[in-house]
């Protein structure tokens, strides 16, 4: 028999692929994309329906029911860019109105769900590897981490709830690749990078190509339920990360680094968060021995592979044109808002 499988956040790139490569799969009747946004080039082409509707709205349970969907997998819980309040309400709240959708559907058998490693946070005193049965000494108070500990607390509640769907909570570190698309990557895009005096953290990613992959096997492949985290091997030092890209470090005190990432969220050139701070002050490294042994996967790449991937595609130390050009343009009304008139 068939599946039908709805994805959410189609409208980015890891989404639009994972979708992709799902409606090409024997066995899978329908692959059914939902997103608020326009969705990736090429999508329609590559077999999957696109339904255009915000999580938080109750459009999500119809299409549930109309489309008779047994698999959700839930990659819609990002960083986002933009207003922290929307970003917040897509993940949370839309997490909340499509947990509520899947309790109400009978013929629902399988949730995955996109978690990220910003679940530990990032503090000086924390572990120097995390598992996935370790608390963090000190939750994530605001950022995408708050937003996706609150999701897995709801998820939780949902697997009590419905104890005849199998989910799957993937945990995943930065995910790096060609067409990085992340507040990380705008980082490593900038052509100089600001970094925290004295500091040099530990890093790990994970490549696009493996993110998809382990998408793939959670969604199609025998119920592996639980909680994994999923990191390339090895870890990176933020110094060594700048060496591959060629890009030169400045380094700075915490606060001038907090001033510099706000600047850069203002004139579009980076989103760099408070808590990304966080990360290249203390960095963070978790375990993957849970995602061998009881999953039975491991990625295809290390870290520093899908590192030296992501750095291959970058061009030289200088931004994009258009984001050059944005910044040049918010800077100027920057300018012009504080040059006094004269009458």
């Amino acid at each position: 028999m068939g599946k039908t499988v709805l994805v959410t956040g189609v409208a980015r790139h890891l989404g639009a692929r994972f979708a992709a490569r799902l409606a090409a799969r024997p066995g899978i009747d329908r692959v059914v994309g939902l997103d608020s946004g326009e969705p990736w080039g090429g999508m329609a082409a590559d077999g999957v329906e696109y339904v255009r509707a915000e999580l938080r709205r109750p459009a999500v349970a119809r299409v549930l029911a109309e489309y008779a969907v047994d698999t959700v997998v839930h990659l819609d819980v990002s960083a986002g860019t933009g207003s922290r309040a929307a970003a917040k309400e897509n993940n949370v709240i839309g997490t909340m109105q499509l947990l509520g959708a899947c309790q109400k559907a009978p013929g629902l058998r399988r949730l995955v769900v996109k978690s990220t490693t910003a679940v530990y946070g990032s503090a000086p005193r924390d572990p120097a590897v995390f598992g996935e049965r370790m608390q963090p000494r000190a939750l994530p108070r605001d950022g995408f981490g708050k937003d996706a500990t609150e999701v897995e607390g709801y998820v939780r509640g949902f697997a009590r709830r419905r104890a005849d769907v199998a989910v799957t909570v993937l945990r995943f570190a930065n995910i790096v690749g060609p067409a990085g698309d992340t507040p990380l990557s705008d980082y490593f895009a900038l052509p100089v990078l600001p970094t925290v005096l004295g500091r040099d953290p530990r890093l790990q990613f994970v490549h696009e190509d493996d993110a998809v992959d382990i998408l793939h096997r959670a969604a199609t492949e025998q119920a592996r339920p639980g909680t994994y985290n999923v990191a390339g091997e090895g870890v990176l030092l933020l110094s060594q990360c700048a060496r591959r890209l060629g890009r030169p470090t400045v380094p700075l005190l915490g606060p001038a680094l907090g001033l510099v990432a706000g600047a850069a969220r203002w004139t579009g050139l980076a989103d760099i968060s408070p808590e990304q701070v966080q990360l290249l002050s203390h960095g963070r490294v978790v375990s993957t021995g849970q995602l061998r042994e009881t999953f039975g996967w491991e990625p295809a790449r290390s870290t520093p592979d899908a590192f030296a991937d992501f750095a291959a595609a970058q061009a030289g130390g200088l931004l994009p044109p258009a984001r050059l050009a944005a910044a040049t343009d918010r800077l100027a009304e920057l300018l012009t808002r504080q040059t006094p008139t004269r009458s």
